[in-house]
């Protein structure tokens, strides 16, 4: 229980650190406006489409009498629109980091530089692969999260907990997948790829959905998600941080000294594996 309140403290200091610098938090604006356009546009048709899409794929009932027809239709075509808000919230985060690339990396190595006192690491990529690998991993969590989403879709058909414990997981699916495709910003500085990545995230999953389920359950507004965004990808930093012990709140709960090996990039609490190679290798802990 202390995690999930760690992750959410996370989530409220990036907040608090975006908004203290005010050049950081409009910059980071942008690419949230500009996705929040494209996805608008594409919530309003999907709504004025699922009916006419629930008609098309459900000819059997077209015989049924009132108010039976109307009751199962309507049922399906709201069931289809929450699903396509609940991979919105996912895209979202998504999109907007790959249109942002640039500035959420800069936002992210700004953090970096403040925490750790002007040392950030960096990749050392050209732009165009980092674009590249963005891209990419970003459709291989859109996969994952579509085979959920429609896994979670079924599932939303059987009475109770369909109503009730399924859309709970849900939103602790999407917590935890907005959580790595923000940490993702931070990390791929590291240059550390997506398999890492998950196991780092999973050995501190009550931290990774503290963090993720509020951001997801405030994403569902999407004017809200815009503001968030350069908070989120603050969090998501100090987070990271603390995951990899380069925080000095993590460097003191494992009792360590302070000695480092100057590198930048903190060993991780605990045992662990290291991952990465030069400047961008780092320790994953291992699950308790």
């Amino acid at each position: 229980m202390r995690d999930l309140g760690a992750g959410f403290g996370y989530l409220v200091k990036g907040q608090r650190w975006a908004a203290g610098h005010g050049r950081s938090l409009g910059v980071g604006l942008l690419p949230g406006l500009i996705t929040l356009v494209m996805y608008v546009g594409a919530l309003v048709g999907l709504a004025y489409g699922a009916d006419d899409f629930v008609d098309w794929a459900t000819p059997f009932a077209d015989g049924w009498s009132s108010p039976w027809l109307g009751l199962f239709r309507g049922f399906l075509a709201a069931l289809v629109f929450v699903l396509g808000l609940f991979l919105a919230v996912i895209s979202f985060t998504a999109v907007t980091l790959l249109v942002g690339q640039p500035f959420y990396e800069k936002l992210s190595g700004d953090v970096d530089r403040a925490e750790s006192g002007g040392e950030a690491p960096e990749s050392g990529l050209p732009l165009w692969r980092e674009l590249w690998i963005s891209a990419r991993d970003s459709l291989r969590i859109l996969v994952r999260v579509a085979l959920y989403g429609i896994l979670l879709f079924g599932l939303g058909f059987v009475p109770v907990i369909g109503q009730s414990v399924i859309p709970a997981i849900g939103f602790c699916v999407t917590g935890f997948f907005l959580a790595e495709e923000l940490t993702a910003v931070a990390l791929q500085r590291r240059g550390m790829e997506l398999r890492p990545r998950l196991a780092l995230l999973r050995s501190r999953r009550l931290m990774v959905l503290g963090f993720g389920v509020p951001l997801a359950l405030a994403f569902v507004v999407p004017l809200v998600a815009v503001f968030l965004m350069p908070g989120a990808v603050a969090g998501a930093t100090l987070m990271v941080r603390d995951l990899l012990g380069e925080s000095a709140d993590s460097d003191s709960d494992s009792g360590d000294d302070g000695d480092g090996d100057g590198d930048g990039v903190g060993e991780a609490n605990g045992s662990g594996r290291v991952v990465g190679a030069g400047q961008g290798s780092v320790r994953i802990p291992e699950s308790p």
